[in-house]
């Protein structure tokens, strides 16, 4: 019964939970690995869980099971430095697809009609603005279940959100 339960509550989110980790490793075969990890943990935790939001709840623990499997196996990939040059983006600059009625990555992937191209620029991100923007954007959760999955105030998720946009329209611009 357990098993049952857990499988119609959880299987219907392994596809966000493998984007998830993906993006957050940038390596399939460690997102794979993430994702199993981190459904073992959700399983052996389950009886704990009393919310009504099983996807924040599960990608809240792929989250940390990839920060996580990222410290012990490749510390260094997790650590993507914030670039101050992007900081310093000056009033022309700053007027960016953000500012226009289509400002998501989806908006802007259909402008440039080039997946690859806003797949390498997710990655040069930071990871701290590409999860919130993978969360946000392609995964369409809330302000508040971005809060509860990266365990930090809204308005952090909404401050990261604009300045991860704000990073990837730069980055576009640059590769173009």
């Amino acid at each position: 019964m357990r098993a049952q339960r857990f499988r119609e509550i959880a299987l219907p989110h392994l596809n966000a939970a493998y984007n998830l980790a993906r993006w957050l490793t940038h390596n399939d075969q460690d997102a794979q690995d993430i994702v199993q990890e981190a459904y073992l943990r959700a399983f052996k935790f389950f009886d704990g869980f009393r919310g009504d939001d099983a996807r924040a709840w599960l990608l809240a623990i792929v989250r940390n099971t990839a920060y996580t499997w990222l410290q012990q196996n490749r510390d260094h990939a997790a650590h993507v430095f914030y670039d101050e040059a992007f900081e310093d983006l000056n009033a022309t600059e700053s007027a960016t697809l953000c500012d226009q009625p289509d400002s998501n990555p989806v908006a802007i992937l259909t402008q440039i009609d080039d997946k690859h191209l806003l797949d390498q620029a997710l990655i040069q991100l930071p990871v701290e603005f590409r999860e919130i923007l993978v969360l946000r954007e392609l995964e369409n959760l809330s302000y508040k279940e971005i809060s509860q999955i990266a365990c930090i105030p809204i308005g952090t998720v909404m401050s990261r959100l604009a300045r991860g946009r704000k990073l990837l329209r730069a980055c576009l611009e640059q590769m173009n």
